[in-house]
């Protein structure tokens, strides 16, 4: 079965999507884009003539393009205010949704899709793409292999300085909302633990070029004792950080560092008599499934497996609201001034 999808929402982050679907060729033969939504009509002819998908009906109207084209499919990349509607929309239609990430603009509305994908029988997914790539999957399977004992502690870095220009550099909790969300979800599949609780301060720095809170420092509590320390800013130039953060994972036994690119560490405690025991060095495997590790067209592949085996997708929305708590529980928390209890 081919699936006739609609790309709604046209802008940059579109293309990103198309050429996971091209560069696939499982992904290639199972979807026909055969829609493109977006508010500008221009932005959507030069989608169409960039990826040879002339043929497409091209509309600003959800509703009528879906109805035109018989689509199952709505991938949808608009921005965060107009998910709902773009979501809920396509539901109502009959249609799967995988949508961009954060999965919605509030808890509130986030709650709402997963009870509608449930009254729909459709399933609404967040490609959160950031764990489907090589690092974080070796990261989950060292700490499943209990090499360094029980897992006690994640510690995630992110510094760096872009310049977008556009809606990020006017958004407000610009850091929390449109980019520690990844890491915040990568450490919660690392863990495989549930977020319960999260001490946030958020600031806009000197020098920053965006509009509001281009750096945050959040504690959170996971199940089972763990603790996720998350250290960031988009507005820190200089010596930067990978784009995935530097990560070091303390377990009972030992600890595994990770640059965010290429780069792993793991040792474990040495047999040296005195003060400090020393560290004795532990190999890190690969990833365990390589079609796991390749971004937007791994979770697009889990996305349409889903579809056809009934199973749920690893990023369906009601898993992935919990990324989503954290990230509201961190925005309340430095507005507050007090510790949150996440509830997701």
């Amino acid at each position: 079965m081919k699936f006739r999808a609609i790309l709604c929402g046209c802008g940059a982050m579109s293309k990103g999507w198309l050429r996971a679907i091209a560069s696939n060729p499982l992904l290639a033969e199972s979807i026909a884009i055969v829609g493109l939504v977006d508010l500008n009509r221009e932005t959507a002819e030069k989608l169409a003539a960039e990826f040879g998908l002339e043929g497409a009906v091209i509309g600003s109207d959800l509703s009528e393009v879906i109805a035109a084209t018989k689509a199952d499919l709505v991938f949808d990349i608009v921005i965060p205010s107009a998910r709902y509607d773009v979501v809920s929309t396509a539901l109502k239609a009959d249609c799967h949704v995988l949508s961009e990430k954060p999965m919605a603009a509030s808890l509130a509305e986030g709650a709402a899709l997963i009870d509608l994908a449930a009254e729909t029988g459709r399933i609404h997914a967040v490609i959160q793409n950031r764990r489907f790539i090589s690092g974080v999957r070796r990261l989950r399977r060292f700490v499943e292999s209990g090499a360094i004992g029980e897992l006690t502690g994640i510690h995630c870095d992110f510094f760096l300085a872009p310049h977008f220009g556009g809606f990020r550099e006017e958004m407000d909790n610009v850091l929390l909302l449109d980019m520690a969300i990844h890491t915040f979800d990568a450490a919660r599949y690392v863990a495989d633990k549930k977020p319960l609780a999260v001490y946030c301060v958020e600031r806009n720095p000197k020098g920053s070029w965006y509009r509001h809170g281009a750096s945050a420092n959040a504690i959170f509590e996971f199940s089972d004792d763990i603790v996720f320390t998350y250290r960031g800013s988009w507005c820190a130039e200089g010596e930067r950080t990978s784009w995935e953060s530097q990560w070091r994972l303390v377990g009972s036994k030992g600890m595994l560092t990770w640059d965010g690119e290429e780069s792993f560490k793991a040792t474990v405690a040495g047999e040296e008599p005195g003060l400090m025991r020393g560290a004795a060095s532990v190999n890190v495997p690969g990833p365990e499934h390589d079609e796991e590790t390749h971004g937007h067209a791994s979770v697009i592949a889990d996305f349409v497996t889903a579809i056809r085996t009934g199973k749920q997708p690893e990023t369906v929305n009601s898993d992935n609201i919990r990324s989503l708590a954290m990230v509201f529980g961190a925005i309340e928390s430095a507005k507050s001034g007090r510790r949150i209890e996440i509830s997701a």
